[in-house]
């Protein structure tokens, strides 16, 4: 998840009801869910459940459980089809969930993936795909060594579902935990290709996501520079901003004020 880059804080928590709990362990995980929920104390990070599939013996209780104020989203796990988005949609609906609280889903079946764009047109609700590497990994039955390049079209076509639908993507987990280089890597690999963050399992692993998804003070000090030359040249109605003598187009603004907006955003949450 994209983090606040100084000091150990995520901007997010998700809390797992789904793979990290074994079934004879759902009641008691969903207890302590809510007390944890309800305990507050998070500051402004957004709060998400992953709440188990709704056609497993646990999902529905999941949402009853929940104390739906505290929450800004539930994560939908082994997301295949829109129907399934649009299934949770109207129990949350029944329910009183707030229409604030936002869906997220898991991307980690290959049906899936070849429906990414179906899945992220389903509904204005949805706001963000979680990349689901270890499960697509086992569906795709990619060795168990297997680099971020076999899951090129799986991220592709997430990436391109999210970005024209306007949502946020954040890549999957890299569990080896004594390898800090390989998430150093893995890191920087999924910044590059355009993900919002990774999702973390353990404290060590914040810092370096902070350093690398966060962006950095040369790239705000540009954007701000780059937003005031262009607000100095509409204010005199000049058709064209330069800046270090480089043409300036409304669309590298546009970029510049989603990094400063970013980087708002995770100080805030800090």
């Amino acid at each position: 998840m994209p983090c606040k880059r100084r000091g150990r804080s995520p901007v997010m928590l998700i809390l797992d009801l789904e793979d990290a709990v074994s079934p004879t362990a759902k009641d008691e995980a969903r207890q302590q869910v809510r007390a944890a929920l309800n305990a507050g104390g998070y500051g402004e990070r957004e709060l998400v459940v992953r709440i188990n599939a709704l056609d497993s013996d646990w999902g529905h209780e999941d949402l009853e459980a929940l104390p739906q104020s505290t929450l800004d989203a539930i994560l939908l796990p082994k997301v295949s089809t829109p129907d399934q988005i649009n299934d949770l949609e109207q129990r949350m609906n029944a329910l009183g969930y707030a229409p604030d609280c936002a869906i997220w889903a898991m991307m980690e079946t290959p049906l899936g993936i070849l429906n990414a764009q179906s899945l992220a047109a389903s509904t204005p609700r949805l706001a963000c795909f979680v990349m689901g590497t270890n499960d697509l990994a086992k569906d795709l039955r990619l060795p168990p060594d297997a680099d971020e390049a076999a899951f090129a079209t799986s991220f592709g076509l997430s990436l391109l579902a999210a970005r024209a639908y306007d949502l946020a993507i954040i890549d999957g987990v890299y569990g080896a935990l004594d390898d800090g280089d390989g998430f150093r890597r893995a890191c920087g690999k999924a910044a590059a290709l355009g993900f919002d963050g990774k999702t973390l399992v353990h404290p060590r692993q914040i810092d370096p996501a902070n350093e690398i998804f966060r962006p950095s003070a040369d790239a705000i000090e540009k954007a701000r520079a780059m937003v005031d030359a262009w607000a100095e040249a509409e204010a005199a109605n000049k058709g064209v901003a330069v800046l270090d003598g480089k043409m300036i187009e409304l669309l590298h603004v546009q970029a510049a004020k989603r990094l400063l907006a970013l980087d708002d955003a995770i100080t805030a949450r800090g």
